[in-house]
């Protein structure tokens, strides 16, 4: 089961199941299913932060619940989800995200809210290098997300008011750049496993390993590969250490011919990935630095962190540092148990709910 658990969040190849819901939550037969419906919005003459522009932009999206509208029409219920690098919607789709978040009395109650999951720019089925354009598509950074999928909000959805950002990893990341950029378009942000300073040192070093073996791959051509390079493939796993518990992985792979397995298997889950996608996934954060702006936030902020994240070292005392140049800001840097998953906790939200629910009854 934890092997599992970890190749689906390590690769986010988490499938949900074809009705989307759970036997828990189907069960609840006083409770309707909410509306759920995904669709393509389709941005024209979108505009990269490069000044590139392309004609056409799709961003895919997911909505469940239904948007209510107050006495002049504007939608009041809706809540942004913004998933992790690597992920897509589907992170926030699985039995488990549905049970724990969206079911009836859960802090996302999908019968009260109006909940918006885009895949982001450049992943699932939004547009992306392995569309075509492979390395000729616009190098995108994580601005460029932002502006997608504002521009899906406002011109798609016709939302221009968000009760809650929330965004775990790349998408963390990218709530605190929401914040920034429309300071007055969310009542809240929640940003989880990330830090509002550029990707740097640690984080930074293990993204470069993965950058440089693609483009160092003797198959990759400079991106007009006809054959999917492989010799990058190696390298991925890097990705499942620094983004997994410790005791975890070493309870799941205890010794050497198990870990050689889950190595394995690790490498076979990385290769279901375009290796142009991925080398986009990991260099746009190279825009990411909200730190200088972080005074601009008017939002309700709280940050939620886990003590066992590598990428995210609470040992570098950045939000002690950082959060109080935020006005109406505060976090909480939860401490390891036996139930932690470093990094990967982002998928686990049994362990983080409880602050969803207290950032939307604050006032």
């Amino acid at each position: 089961m934890f092997k599992s658990r970890l190749l689906k969040a390590a690769f986010s190849l988490c499938i949900a199941a074809s009705a989307g819901i759970d036997a828990a939550y189907a069960s609840d037969v006083t409770q309707p299913a909410a509306p759920e419906q995904s669709a393509d919005f389709v941005a024209h003459d979108f505009q990269f932060s490069d000044g590139t522009v392309l004609p056409e932009v799709r961003i895919h999206y997911v909505t469940i619940g239904t948007p209510h509208r107050d006495a002049h029409g504007r939608i009041d219920n809706a809540i942004l989800l913004m998933h992790g690098t690597t992920a897509s919607s589907q992170e926030f789709l699985t039995p488990l995200m549905r049970r724990e978040l969206y079911a009836s009395g859960q802090p996302l109650d999908a019968q009260r809210y109006f909940i918006v999951i885009p895949d982001g720019l450049g992943r699932g089925g939004s547009s992306k290098p392995s569309d075509g354009l492979r390395t000729r598509f616009p190098r995108y950074g994580y601005s460029d997300v932002v502006e997608a999928n504002h521009q899906l909000l406002v011109d798609g959805l016709h939302v221009t008011h968000l009760r809650l950002v929330l965004g775990v990893s790349m998408g963390g990341m990218q709530t605190w750049m929401w914040g920034e950029r429309y300071p007055d378009m969310a009542d809240a942000l929640m940003p989880v496993v990330s830090q509002p300073i550029a990707i740097a040192g640690r984080n930074w070093l293990w993204r470069q390993m993965v950058i440089g073996a693609i483009r160092n791959d003797p198959d990759w051509h400079n991106g007009d590969y006809t054959t999917e390079p492989t010799q990058w493939l190696r390298v991925m796993p890097i990705f499942a250490v620094l983004t997994g518990n410790p005791a975890r992985l070493q309870a799941q792979a205890p010794d050497r011919r198990t870990a050689t397995d889950l190595y394995d298997n690790l490498i076979e889950q990385a290769r279901k990935s375009d290796a142009n996608d991925v080398l986009y996934w990991f260099d746009s954060s190279y825009d990411y630095n909200p730190t200088a702006q972080l005074n601009k936030i008017r939002a309700r902020v709280l940050a939620v962190n886990f003590n066992d994240d590598l990428l995210n070292a609470v040992d570098l005392g950045v939000m002690q540092r950082l959060i109080p140049t935020v006005a109406r800001g505060r976090f909480v840097e939860v401490p390891e148990t036996e139930h932690s998953y470093g990094h990967q906790t982002q998928t686990h939200p049994e362990e983080w709910k409880q602050y969803v629910g207290e950032l939307l009854a604050a006032h």
